[in-house]
């Protein structure tokens, strides 16, 4: 894989689109809320889109008036103030979702990401954890927590997201952005929260 493949790959699969991406594959991918209105469906992506990549990349964009702000985030300490933001705006779209009462999983999805970028931002006090392989991991738990919940095996969705995972983290490794144990770091914290809340809870 070339940098400017890693660089594409990383832009695309970045973890403000992630949320969207998987609540896309969700909706799509045979489980028993697969039969709501498209209204419903089209309620729930716009929600997730705009309190998990709008308003997150909207504060990013104030933070940068700031001379001293590096909006690529170099140091694990730079992405501090995005990550408490972005806790804040997931937890309102915990908050929207709770409209859609007939789907519990949506909002178990959104509360169970407040707590993976709550774990994120207290390790990145000290580490430079992959947020990148935290958003992805997230989505793997959550679709391997649905499909042994609910006896549904979407074969497809599964691939797509455990392929995804290959690439995000080579892309992530080539650009040197991560090294190994960050990355397996990353995707074991988004899997573990996002499997353990979405089948337990």
């Amino acid at each position: 894989m070339s940098e400017r493949i890693a660089r594409i790959i990383s832009v695309i699969f970045h973890p403000v689109l992630i949320p969207t991406i998987g609540m896309f594959l969700l909706l799509n991918s045979g489980f028993y809320f697969d039969l709501l209105l498209w209204e419903a469906k089209r309620f729930v992506l716009l929600v997730v889109f705009f309190t998990t990549c709008i308003l997150p990349m909207l504060s990013v964009a104030v933070l940068s008036l700031n001379p001293r702000f590096d909006i690529n985030m170099p140091g694990n300490r730079d992405r501090l103030i995005p990550l408490l933001s972005a806790s804040v705006f997931y937890y309102l779209g915990f908050i929207l979702l709770r409209k859609v009462q007939a789907v519990p999983e949506f909002r178990l999805f959104m509360l169970a990401s407040v707590l993976v970028l709550v774990v994120l931002l207290v390790v990145s006090l000290k580490w430079k954890i992959s947020n990148h392989m935290a958003a992805i991991g997230g989505l793997s738990g959550t679709m391997f927590a649905l499909s042994f919940r609910n006896g549904v095996n979407p074969v497809y969705s599964v691939l797509i997201v455990v392929l995804l995972s290959g690439l995000i983290g080579t892309a992530r490794l080539i650009l040197g952005k991560h090294d190994l144990k960050q990355l397996v770091a990353g995707y074991g914290l988004g899997f573990i929260v996002l499997y353990l809340v979405l089948y337990f809870v």
